[in-house]
């Protein structure tokens, strides 16, 4: 299914010619009267949200407000009361998490999940998608599959390089900082193809210093990949130089959205947090 009306933005670059020529930019993310109750506690009342390609794009709000719960109506760990959700285009109101995660809409939590007793080379492969020689049919025959096998490994060497962690290919996960950690994850999400990666709270449990550093990585990754990112963030301070466009939630509602300083300079915004 198509977007809807008013999700699909129009835009005129006279710099192409000098006449006109329109630019159609959809939303990658679109999220419209998105609505979850849990019994008599409305944890998020027709929320509308619309993510842009190739931005990071931040939701904040205080504790309570809706952010996770929203994420989790996204991702299909929740299924909306009623509303709708679509990503590049087609509709995934109500999926599974493992058929969105499969579209390209990949989701890091808030405490780093990799695999431990796997290198961290090992980690970006196990998301890499149709290896033959993960088939219990294909395995014996080396031959059918050690190509893509060096493709991939190929491939992960370039992702672990832009996020500076080439150096660490062959240490076991547990030999990593939390940074560290949380840059495997968004490694290992975009190993697997994923177009946007939904993150939660990733500066969170790091000191200052390595949250810019991730930050300046994850910011590579959206220019020279072209992934778009939604980031669930409580650290203001050290996110904000980072981030292209802000929701701000309060009581299951988008309260305020634009740029990063006009968000944040909202009273309304001011109040939800003081008052949260």
């Amino acid at each position: 299914m198509g977007y809807p009306d008013g999700l699909r933005n129009m835009a005129i670059d006279p710099s192409i010619s000098p006449l006109f020529c329109v630019i159609v930019m959809e939303d990658v993310l679109a999220v419209k009267g998105v609505r979850k109750t849990f019994g008599g506690l409305v944890a998020l009342d027709d929320v509308n949200v619309s993510v842009k390609k190739g931005l990071m794009t931040m939701l904040i709000g205080p504790n309570g407000s809706g952010k996770t719960t929203l994420i989790n109506c996204v991702t299909g760990f929740y299924k909306p009361d009623r509303g709708r959700v679509w990503f590049m285009g087609k509709e995934i109101t109500g999926w599974p998490p493992h058929k969105v995660y499969d579209e390209g809409l990949v989701r890091t939590f808030q405490i780093p999940q990799p695999f431990q007793k796997l290198t961290v080379l090992e980690n970006l492969l196990t998301a890499y998608r149709g290896n033959p020689g993960e088939s219990f049919i294909k395995a014996p025959f080396r031959k059918s599959w050690i190509n893509e096998e060096e493709k991939a490994t190929e491939k992960a060497f370039k992702f672990l390089e832009l996020l500076n962690l080439d150096h660490m290919w062959n240490r076991p996960a547990t030999h990593l900082s939390g940074g560290q950690m949380k840059l495997v994850e968004a490694g290992r999400a975009i190993m697997s193809g994923a177009k946007m990666i939904l993150m939660d709270e990733p500066a969170s449990g790091i000191y200052p210093k390595l949250a810019h550093e991730v930050f300046y990585y994850l910011t590579e990754m959206k220019k020279k990949l072209e992934v778009t990112f939604l980031i669930i963030e409580h650290r203001l301070e050290l996110v904000l130089p980072y981030v292209d466009h802000v929701y701000a939630m309060a009581r299951g509602n988008i309260v305020s959205e634009g740029k990063p300083k006009k968000v944040l300079s909202d009273p309304i915004v001011i109040e939800s947090y003081l008052g949260g």
